[in-house]
């Protein structure tokens, strides 16, 4: 008898057949769907169900010197027509930027571009961030249909506190103009802060919060997460070798027709209805996947041995995940809540594949409501 690497012939051919079971396995897992869908088992059978319209937006900030806050009045009409009761948006909360604070080796770029300093307010109410927070949640809660200016006043103080600047600029636009001052909580440093994001080219003031000031609501709510955030590495090797990896996967026609689509709407921008155009082309029921073409499946698909594209979309996918689920957090504290969630255009599919997963979330179409 014939011994291979001092098996036996029967050893032998066991470890074939496990191989054998391995692919096999290999090729099931690849086949395999579950049988299970909750998007096919929504509810309730009684009651309002939870809606949510997935608003794609452009980052404000970084569009042609010829926009102007002005031209979003269609857009808000439409929206303000909608009548949400919750708005979600790309901010991180306080909370979860306090979280960061405390583990800067990992999370200290994450809190410079993506954190307010809360410091200021902290000096002025005497609370820090979780107890902001806290203090908000009981002052919304015996908020009385009318409030008075100073409530206003205090409750932006909170707000700014708890690291909740959209919420606090809900409250300060909601003042009649000769209110909007320092007092009872609001320092002049506060008052001026408030002031000028109140002008800043940013969607959630311009939009999210001036739509909440406008429908009468008290908050918005901060859904975005950075939780999957690593720092750069040390390496300027590696770096440069990710870069030029992410870079080589977007070289393609994909990117190239989106590069090709932002100009043409870029253009039009000054004209008449064409920041409407610009939404009505980002929220468009194509416009997900050429963004997968261009971006994430590239990624996926890019061949370098250290697998950044497959990296980058696990970030990706991780960030969608959380920043949903802090969505359905919001929804299931008042079951029937009709939501607007304003996101970079980049995340609408993904948002509204991952809520549509949800029982209790039924969707509604932007694109239908833009028209």
């Amino acid at each position: 008898m014939i011994r291979l690497a001092g098996r036996s012939p029967l050893s032998f051919i066991g470890l074939i057949m496990g191989g054998l079971l391995l692919a096999t396995g290999g090729a099931q897992a690849q086949d395999y769907r579950p049988p299970f869908h909750p998007d096919t088992l929504k509810g309730p059978p009684s009651g309002a169900p939870n809606e949510v319209l997935v608003l794609g937006t452009p980052h404000l900030s970084g569009l042609a010197d010829s926009f102007a806050p002005e031209m979003l009045a269609p857009l808000l009409d439409r929206l303000a027509s909608w009548r949400p009761a919750a708005i979600a948006t790309e901010d991180l909360s306080g909370l979860q930027c306090d979280s960061l604070r405390r583990y800067p080796s990992r999370y200290a770029e994450t809190v410079r571009d993506y954190c307010p300093d809360p410091a200021p307010a902290a000096r002025a109410t005497g609370l820090d961030v979780p107890a902001a927070n806290a203090e908000a949640e009981r002052l919304l809660a015996a908020l009385p249909d009318d409030p008075t200016p100073a409530e206003r006043r205090h409750l932006a103080a909170i707000f700014l506190a708890a690291g909740e600047r959209g919420s606090a600029l809900v409250q300060w636009l909601q003042l009649p103009l000769a209110e909007r001052r320092a007092g009872d909580g609001l320092n002049d440093e506060l008052a001026a802060a408030l002031d000028k994001l109140k002008g800043r080219r940013n969607e959630t003031g311009l939009v999210a919060a001036a739509l909440a000031a406008r429908l009468g609501l008290e908050r918005l709510w901060s859904v975005d997460d950075h939780s999957a955030d690593t720092p750069e590495g040390a390496d300027p090797a590696e770096r440069k070798a990710y870069a030029d990896a992410i870079g080589r996967a977007w070289d393609n026609p994909a990117t190239a027709a989106r590069r090709a689509e932002d100009q043409r709407l870029d253009e039009g921008l000054a004209r008449p209805g064409g920041l409407l155009d610009m939404y009505r082309a980002l929220n468009a029921p194509d416009a997900p996947m050429l963004a997968y073409r261009s971006d994430f499946g590239a990624a996926l698909a890019e061949p370098s041995p250290q697998q950044f594209g497959r990296g980058y979309v696990g970030y990706w996918e991780t960030r969608n995940l959380r920043m949903v689920a802090n969505i359905r957090d919001v929804l299931a504290r008042r079951p029937g809540t009709r939501l607007l969630a304003i996101v970079g255009a980049s995340h609408k599919g993904y948002y509204e594949a991952y809520l549509n997963q949800m029982h209790d979330v039924r969707l509604v179409d932007a694109a239908k409501l833009l028209r």
